[in-house]
C-alpha cells in the first residue's frame, strides 16, 4: 500500500474512532438526561403537593365549612325526595279511596243493605264529599290535593252547598294543570248560573271557548253557553252558537249535539 493509501486509511480510522467516541458520549448523556427529567418532574409534583397542602392548611376552616354545607344540601335534597315520594303515595291512596266511594253502586229498591252500597245518590255524595275535603285539606299543595278540591266542589254542588262548592272549585281552578283548571272553571260557571250570576258564567264560558283544553273543548263551552242563553230566552244567540259548533265539529260529539239542537230534537 502506498503513502497515499496509508494516509487515507489512517484518516478513515480516525473518523471512525471519533464517531465511536461521540456515540459513547451520547449514550452516557442519555441516562443522565432521563434521570434529570424524572427528578425535575418529581420536584414539580412535590412542589405542587406542598403548595396544595399549604393552601388547605391556610384555608382549613373554609374548606371544612364548604364540605359540611355541601353534605347538608345533599342530605336535604335526598330527604325532600323521600318525603315527596311518601306523601305522594299517601295522597294517591286517599284520593283513590274517595273516588271509589264516589263511584260505588247504589242499592236496588227493596234490596237489603250491603257494605259499600248507598241507598241514594245524595248519601253517596255526602260520604264522598267528606273524603275529598279531607284529602284537599291534607294534601292541598300537591296535584292530588287540587283534584280533591275539584271533586269536593262537585259533590258539594250535588248536595246543594253552593257556597262550599264555589270555594272548592275556585281552589281547583287555580291549579297549574290547565286540564283540571278548565274543568273546575266549567263547573264554576254552572254554579254561577244556578245562583243567578249569569254574567259571570258567560265570562267563563267565553274564556274557555277562546282557550280550549283537552278536557274542555271550545264546542263543549259553547254548548253550555247556548243552554244558558236558552234559559234566558235568547234563542237567537243559542242557535248561532249551535251553528258554530256544528260547522267546527262535524264528525264529533259536540257537533252532533249541536245539529240535533238546531233541529229541535233536544
Amino acid at each position: 500500500m502506498g503513502c497515499a493509501g496509508a494516509e487515507e486509511f489512517s484518516e478513515r480510522a480516525g473518523r471512525a474512532s471519533s464517531d465511536e467516541a461521540s456515540l459513547k458520549t451520547k449514550d452516557k448523556k442519555r441516562p443522565v438526561d432521563t434521570q434529570t427529567r424524572h427528578a425535575l418532574k418529581k420536584d414539580s409534583f412535590a412542589q405542587a403537593t406542598a403548595n396544595s397542602v399549604g393552601w388547605l392548611s391556610e384555608h382549613r376552616s373554609g374548606v371544612v365549612r364548604w364540605v359540611i354545607s355541601a353534605a347538608v344540601v345533599l342530605l336535604l335534597l335526598v330527604g325532600s325526595a323521600i318525603f315527596w315520594s311518601f306523601r305522594s303515595s299517601a295522597a294517591n291512596l286517599a284520593l283513590g279511596a274517595a273516588l271509589d266511594t264516589y263511584s260505588s253502586p247504589l242499592a236496588q229498591p227493596g234490596a237489603p243493605p250491603e257494605p259499600g252500597v248507598y241507598v241514594s245518590a245524595s248519601e253517596r255524595s255526602k260520604a264522598a264529599h267528606q273524603q275529598f275535603a279531607d284529602v284537599a285539606q291534607q294534601y292541598g299543595w300537591m296535584p292530588e290535593g287540587s283534584k280533591a278540591h275539584y271533586f269536593s266542589g262537585i259533590t258539594a254542588a250535588e248536595l246543594g252547598q253552593y257556597g262550599t262548592a264555589e270555594t272548592e272549585l275556585k281552589a281547583a281552578a287555580g291549579s297549574w294543570d290547565r286540564n283540571l283548571s278548565s274543568l273546575a272553571k266549567l263547573a264554576l260557571a254552572g254554579i254561577y248560573h244556578q245562583t243567578a250570576r249569569d254574567s259571570q258564567a258567560i265570562d267563563i264560558y267565553t274564556a274557555l271557548a277562546a282557550k280550549p283544553t283537552e278536557t274542555v273543548s271550545a264546542g263543549v263551552a259553547k254548548l253550555d253557553l247556548a243552554d244558558l242563553y236558552v234559559a234566558q230566552g235568547k234563542q237567537d244567540l243559542a242557535r248561532k252558537l249551535w251553528a258554530e259548533v256544528k260547522d267546527a265539529d262535524k264528525d264529533g260529539m259536540a257537533g252532533s249535539i249541536a245539529a240535533q239542537k238546531l233541529l229541535g230534537k233536544q
